[in-house]
């Protein structure tokens, strides 16, 4: 995994959904620890799951002082992925500055990826939770995960989808904090020929 570069990562403009306001990214560990989930697209029903599992650390993070956030790389499908109630969001459009938004599928990767047993698994669990998805967005875009220290002195994890359904589970977030979590993450579905096609 390629060292992050959070002096030049940091720079980085992105846009508050909820404000508009344009803030650094390094704002966001400025003045506390920070989980920063990068999602593929809004529309993607795996991210949608992926950020309704992270979101159910919330309450944990904030009582350790963490802060959560959540940054698309388009605003294509943002205001129905809002309506989720998922975690604090931030655009990113120029999808230049993180090494996880340099990650991109092909065109002959992500069909197999997306059609993997792992995406089908994360499909089913949403499914089975009322999540759905659609395909707007950029579906070659991959996603991912840091969680920086406060002042941004040190990358605690740092991770990239090799896979649509690749993900840093609950467990690995906490411990990489050196926190306990309350929460437990969503229990593994069966897989079925509704859910596999998605």
């Amino acid at each position: 995994m390629a060292k992050i570069d959070l002096a030049k990562v940091g720079k980085n403009l992105l846009k508050s959904t909820d404000s508009g306001e344009k803030v650094e990214l390094q704002s966001l560990w400025q003045n506390q620890p920070v989980v920063v989930f990068f999602l593929r697209r809004f529309g993607c029903q795996v991210c949608r799951w992926m950020a309704s599992e992270i979101s159910k650390l919330e309450p944990d993070l904030r009582a350790n002082g963490v802060s959560l956030a959540g940054v698309g790389p388009e605003e294509l499908g943002l205001q129905e992925f809002k309506e989720g109630g998922f975690c604090n969001l931030l655009i990113n459009s120029s999808k230049e500055f993180v090494p996880v938004y340099s990650s991109r599928y092909t065109a002959l990767s992500v069909l197999p990826a997306a059609l993997g047993k792992k995406v089908r698994d994360i499909s089913s669990k949403a499914s089975a939770v009322g999540i759905q998805g659609n395909f707007s967005g950029d579906l070659l875009q991959s996603g991912g995960l840091i969680i920086v220290t406060k002042g941004g002195e040190k990358v605690l994890l740092h991770f990239i989808q090799d896979s649509p359904g690749d993900f840093v589970p609950l467990d690995d977030i906490s411990t990489a904090l050196g926190i306990s979590a309350t929460v437990k993450a969503g229990q593994k579905p069966v897989c079925n020929d509704d859910v596999c096609t998605r």
